[in-house]
């Protein structure tokens, strides 16, 4: 039996890190982006005359065109990214990441179901519906609280992450009511390079190098637990191969950081790789109003996935952030041809 992925949101962020491990790997993959303002196609450059790779540009609420990719290529697995991710933004217009994130999954379950129905045998034994989803659908954490399990009850603070929570709620529903082997994955903040720059740290970079002030929210206090992407996306591939279908995972990188000690990180590998003749980035670093319902702290305990999966974070947050800024340094190109994409 073939392996091919549908890929949704394949020219973003995390899902651009999947699908250029995929095509390494001689997976082909049938890509389903809107290409909004991060869905980058640049990300997938090295992919451009690769017959192995097919980028459709639609909408994951289009119901005729996810059920037509769906017939026409038949996938051994849909691999679901495409999402509405940044707080800020569901804060002033919440209305679109329920569009997405709600609306946009349960039309993409519907279709998956459909399709995983009218497969037998083989085909159908093997077929895989991996959700991927946020740690912030488990609310906020205080400084002595123990770490979001697969179990802790949900507490979305946010519009973005009550919308990731909603999309979660419906994998599981279509997993328990129908049968459908379904995955979820509950990740921490991932970091790396092709993240569109406004996000903290490749925003951060952005203004570092054009000797911006860098805004930092609040006391800068509020804790993190950093993932870098390519790890992320390894742990998403043994999710898919070895996961238990209605099981969800917890994926982090077990690197707790304040925002003050991340941004200390980022100013050291930048000093390091591109000095400032006027003194350390740091200097730009400047306090900024809080963001309205700021969780605290997110971590993530991470035992299932090593005890039943065999996987751990082996990338530090040192190492991680030096990758980091190299690549950011060397495509200082792609960030401004995604901060002019974002103007359009």
């Amino acid at each position: 039996m073939q392996v091919l992925y549908l890929v949704t949101g394949g020219c973003g962020f995390i899902g651009s890190c999947f699908v250029l491990r995929a095509r390494a790997a001689g997976i082909p993959v049938i890509d389903l982006d809107r290409l909004t303002y991060c869905g980058n196609p640049e990300n997938l450059a090295p992919l451009d005359h690769d017959p192995g790779h097919v980028l459709v540009q639609g909408d994951i609420a289009n119901r005729d065109l996810v059920a037509y990719l769906l017939r026409t290529h038949r996938p051994s697995a849909i691999v679901h990214f495409a999402a509405e991710s940044h707080v800020d933004r569901s804060i002033s217009d919440p209305g679109v990441f329920v569009r997405t994130n709600v609306m946009g999954t349960a039309n993409l379950l519907h279709c998956a179901l459909d399709y995983w129905q009218g497969l037998a045998g083989q085909e159908r034994q093997a077929f895989r519906f991996l959700h991927v989803s946020t740690d912030e659908v488990f609310g906020s954490l205080g400084p002595d609280d123990a770490p979001f399990r697969e179990d802790t009850p949900y507490a979305p603070n946010s519009p973005y992450s009550a919308s990731k929570a909603a999309s979660d709620h419906l994998a599981r529903a279509f997993s328990h009511t129908y049968g459908l082997p379904v995955l979820v994955t509950n990740c921490s903040n991932n970091y790396g390079p092709r993240q569109f720059p406004e996000k903290l740290i490749p925003l951060f970079i952005s203004r570092a190098l054009a000797g911006e002030p860098m805004p930092l929210y609040g006391s800068g206090r509020n804790v993190r637990d950093w993932l870098y992407v390519e790890e992320h996306c390894e742990a998403l591939e043994r999710v898919l191969r070895h996961g238990l279908p209605g099981r969800s995972y917890n994926i982090g990188g077990n690197c707790e950081r304040s925002n003050l000690e991340l941004v200390d990180s980022l100013c050291r590998a930048l000093d390091s790789e591109r000095p400032r003749q006027a003194g350390s980035y740091r200097d730009l670093v400047c306090r900024v109003a809080d963001r309205p319902g700021h969780d605290w702290r997110y971590a993530m305990d991470t035992a299932r996935m090593r005890d039943e999966l065999g996987w751990q974070p082996r990338v530090g947050l040192e190492e991680g952030m030096l990758r980091t800024v190299r690549w950011y340094l060397e495509h200082e190109g792609w960030m401004e041809r995604a901060r002019r994409r974002a103007a359009r």
